[in-house]
């Protein structure tokens, strides 16, 4: 059983992916979300992360790794290649470089065509093509995850010009879950990328009123074209997607109170 776990982390990204006995962590949300991630994971009865992506270095996304790293043993960390130029002066990324160095955990940049395993599934990373955008959105990891007859597409917070290089090399396939892109932003999600992904379900992490909108009226008129299951952490809470390589079923935490 796949099992991929949208944890609510406010307006921020964390998604917790198990298969078999390996797992796998792609973001964790701001700081403040450290404790939340850290409990999950720990009821989940989860000691080592095989993989661990950092889709880019926003602290929406990344801001508690550094304390996470500490917490669990990891098999290899994940990041996208960034320049000079491009490489955030801020706190959370020096400290995510720091426990990285110190616990000696294996470090990869993220290389479109890569391919993984994880249990019974596989893994390709997708995206992205550039790591000299200043856009960091558009350095996102991206990837398409595979159980079965069920596929999975992860894009972080890839915009329009990310996904234009995801079409242009034709990464992208029919999907049944899409993770939306920048939690429902109009600058990500666009016609012709939600064309090529077709998905059946959508699930969008995003916080409760928050200041960016998000996710925006007329990203979700978008995805309602495609399936009515729209799901939106800020809605429902944290999102469960469990895939037997044929079907799919989803739990809400909402759904868990009645």
């Amino acid at each position: 059983m796949l099992r991929v776990h949208f944890i609510d982390v406010g307006q921020g990204d964390c998604a917790y992916i198990s298969c078999g006995r390996e797992n796998m962590l792609i973001d964790c949300g701001e700081k403040s979300a450290y404790t939340e991630v850290v409990s999950y994971l720990n009821k989940e009865e989860i000691s080592e992360l095989d993989y661990v992506i950092a889709t880019h270095p926003h602290s929406d996304h990344m801001g508690g790794m550094a304390d996470i790293l500490e917490q669990f043993e990891v098999g290899e960390v994940i990041i996208p290649e960034l320049t000079a130029e491009n490489v955030p002066l801020t706190s959370f990324f020096s400290d995510f470089i720091d426990v990285i160095s110190e616990r000696d955990i294996p470090l990869s940049k993220a290389k479109v065509g890569s391919r993984y395993s994880l249990g019974d599934s596989q893994w390709r990373i997708i995206s992205p093509f550039e790591s000299d955008s200043d856009n960091l959105n558009n350095c996102s990891v991206g990837i398409i995850l595979s159980h079965g007859t069920n596929d999975f597409c992860l894009t972080g917070d890839a915009e329009k010009g990310a996904e234009d290089d995801m079409l242009k090399h034709g990464v992208l396939k029919d999907v049944e879950v899409f993770k939306a892109a920048h939690h429902g932003g109009d600058t990500s999600n666009t016609e012709a990328f939600m064309a090529a992904v077709s998905p059946e379900y959508v699930v969008i992490s995003c916080g409760r009123d928050n200041s960016y909108g998000h996710p925006k009226d007329s990203v979700l008129d978008r995805f309602r074209r495609y399936t009515e299951e729209v799901y939106r952490t800020d809605l429902d809470g944290t999102v469960v997607v469990e895939s037997d390589g044929e079907k799919i079923s989803v739990i809400t935490e909402r759904s868990m109170l009645w």
